[in-house]
């Protein structure tokens, strides 16, 4: 692929250029942002906040050389909404802290033994099939965003503005010439966004209501609630962070592949792993949902070349002060959701296939039934929403937990594991020289 940069990773844009940019990777993940604390019952607008303060923990962590934007995870949709509605939001955050600092023990240890144990435990053939669940799992939500209206029925007006805008982003994409080559995503979503305001389904009704500085509802722990562990909450979040560190290790080398660098070495693992786990932390802290690195704003980068930390930063200040600025979050708010679901159908897409360029770049050959075995039972497990309910507690490890803990076990105990690369450039440099 061509991945020449157009701005480099450590390449500071213009005044003007770098808002654009900002702005698009700030839409990008709004959508999906915002929808998993809409579903969990916590607030949107402490979403934003922590996935901003997360972003730029990130790329300080990381040293400012991932770049990479971290927002609400899908992957803690359904353990969020059980602890919120059995424990309220404090057993969430609770759950939410724990899954965090499983990220830094993991970390912890890489920085210790080396990253090959978890390349090993967590290789193409478990993260690649994972992947996929994770981006064909919220298929649904995507579709359902863009086809029903408020009232969660079915109206063909909603699903053409979500077509509209869907049409638009993959003209923008694959047509588009000099700034709007850049901006495909923003460039789409403002179309759709025109043509539901001549379809009349846009409400500006929350923009008159809402004030100019809001303070959010901020769930701070020994302050909005006491601290209380139970294994309910560590049974349910903490095997999803298997789910969780798969994504991230398939998001890590997806990238490196974009941006033609191997930050499992450099900065290395152990860093995106904590930068990971230390915005899930600040959103424990805060009362905003699991972080992680988002495949949509992944997606941007490959389709535009623009790889420049700045930019990502940009967009974290930027969701930052949007969730403090009432009427500037409740006019976002407006865009209607079949817009988002419009978007969200090629971004979450992207995610999907992400997993299978994984499995395509590392070369995984199917005719081996170890490969079709292990990728099978993650692909039916995680999507057909199978869970193992454990004999106490009436405890669930569910759907794509379960998946990939399977996976994990099948690669372990299966015979013909191959060995891992030392480099994931290795097999491209090979075929160059062959070539030469």
């Amino acid at each position: 692929m061509n991945n020449k940069p157009i701005l480099d990773v450590n390449e500071i844009p213009k005044p003007g250029q770098w808002l654009t940019l900002s702005i698009q990777h700030l839409f990008s993940m709004f959508g999906a942002t915002i929808l998993v604390p809409y579903l969990v019952g916590l607030s949107p607008a402490i979403a934003l906040i922590s996935s901003g303060l997360g972003t730029l923990a990130f790329l300080l962590i990381t040293k400012g050389q991932v770049p990479a934007y971290l927002g609400s995870s899908f992957a803690y949709i359904i353990p969020i909404k059980l602890l919120n509605e059995a424990g309220g939001p404090s057993a969430a955050m609770v759950g939410t802290f724990l899954a965090g600092l499983v990220y830094g023990i993991i970390a912890l240890i890489i920085s210790k033994a080396g990253y090959r144990w978890i390349m090993k435990l967590l290789p193409p053939i478990v993260v690649g099939p994972v992947i996929i669940v994770i981006g064909l799992s919220v298929a649904p939500t995507a579709l359902s965003m863009a086809m029903n209206n408020p009232a969660g029925k079915y109206s063909i007006l909603h699903f053409s503005a979500a077509l509209v805008t869907l049409a638009a982003t993959i003209i923008f994409s694959i047509f588009a010439k000099k700034i709007l080559s850049i901006i495909p995503i923003l460039a789409g979503i403002i179309v759709g966004y025109l043509y539901s305001l001549m379809v009349g389904i846009v409400d500006f009704g929350p923009v008159m209501k809402a004030g100019w500085l809001e303070m959010p509802e901020f769930i701070i722990p020994f302050v909005s609630y006491k601290v209380k562990f139970t294994w309910d909450i560590f049974w349910l979040m903490v095997p999803v962070a298997v789910v969780t560190i798969s994504e991230h290790i398939g998001h890590q080398l997806i990238l490196s592949k974009v941006v033609g660098r191997d930050y499992i070495k450099e900065p290395g693992l152990h860093r995106s792993i904590l930068g990971d786990g230390t915005a899930t932390i600040i959103s424990a802290f805060v009362g905003g949902p699991p972080k992680t690195t988002y495949g949509e704003n992944i997606g941007v980068l490959a389709i535009t070349r623009v790889y420049s930390v700045y930019v990502l930063a940009g967009a974290a200040v930027l969701a930052v002060i949007f969730g403090f600025i009432g009427k500037l979050t409740a006019l976002i708010g407006t865009i209607p959701t079949p817009v988002m679901g419009g978007v969200s159908i090629l971004l979450f897409g992207i995610i999907a296939s992400s997993g299978l360029r994984m499995l395509v770049d590392s070369k995984i050959d199917f005719d081996d039934k170890r490969n079709l075995v292990i990728s099978s039972v993650i692909l039916v497990i995680g999507l057909g929403g199978a869970f193992l309910k454990l004999p106490f507690k009436d405890i669930q490890i569910q759907g794509m937990a379960l998946a990939a803990i399977l996976g994990v076990v099948l690669n372990l105990i299966l015979p013909g594991r191959q060995p891992m690369t030392e480099n994931i450039f290795e097999e491209e440099t090979k075929e160059k020289q062959k070539t030469a």
